[in-house]
């Protein structure tokens, strides 16, 4: 399942993934955006709608995934956003409420609804896509690493709720962490034929690393914080 798949790298995810045999559900809040995005991304994808921030809404989310896609084995989650300032002084509250809501209420909301399905799996896997900003934060910036850090933290702690189920006899799960410095694709550097983009990633570098996390044992995965550069 890819949320966030409304977005260059939720199609460039989910694209992938199907080209690489998996059966994909890419969740959006839109239906026109996500059902277009699916569309895009090709066969092998179906969109489904909801609000992330609902958590009623995700559990809905996870019966009509399940009737028609079948069990989650693999969450990637795609949700989150940026803003900036120019100091701590003018970190706004509405910054704050976009961000919070994006990088850590969608993921605490999904984490718990599809934490027992992915931690079943023999090959259940789990990944946020985080920033470097979170390891040398500046003022600008403050609500957003800070927002990102939280994010890290509760994905840290999936990963040993993963280690302790497959200590208890049960699938062999992964939780881990994509850092990124920032995410570029192509639509973006059409628009902007004067930027060089440095130390970005491409979309489609991200998504040919998410694929590999299937490929990698759980246990070199779980708690990794993995940096990508293209």
């Amino acid at each position: 399942m890819v949320t966030g798949g409304s977005g260059a790298s939720g199609v460039a995810v989910a694209r992938a993934l199907a080209l690489a045999g998996y059966r994909v559900a890419t969740v959006g809040s839109d239906r026109t955006r996500i059902t277009a995005a699916a569309q895009q991304a090709g066969d092998g994808v179906t969109p489904f709608t909801c609000d992330l921030t609902d958590f009623d809404g995700v559990r809905q989310l996870r019966a009509e995934v399940g009737a028609a896609v079948g069990p989650v084995d693999a969450v990637i989650h795609l949700v989150g956003g940026w803003r900036g300032a120019k100091g701590i002084a003018d970190q706004s509250d509405d910054d704050w409420d976009f961000l919070e809501r994006g990088a850590v209420t969608t993921l605490r909301n999904v984490s718990r609804v599809f934490f027992d399905d992915v931690a079943a799996s023999p090959a259940g896997r789990f990944a946020i896509v985080s920033s470097t900003a979170v390891d040398k934060p500046t003022a600008a910036v403050a609500n957003y690493v800070a927002a990102k850090a939280a994010a890290e933290a509760w994905t840290m702690a999936m990963a040993d709720g993963f280690r302790r189920t497959s200590e208890a006899g049960g699938g062999q799960a992964a939780a881990t962490i994509l850092v990124v410095k920032a995410l570029v694709d192509d639509a973006l550097r059409r628009a902007h034929p004067e930027r060089k983009f440095p130390g970005a990633t491409d979309v489609a570098y991200l998504a040919a690393a998410v694929v590999r996390l299937f490929d990698a044992p759980a246990a070199e995965l779980n708690g990794a914080r993995l940096r990508l550069a293209d």
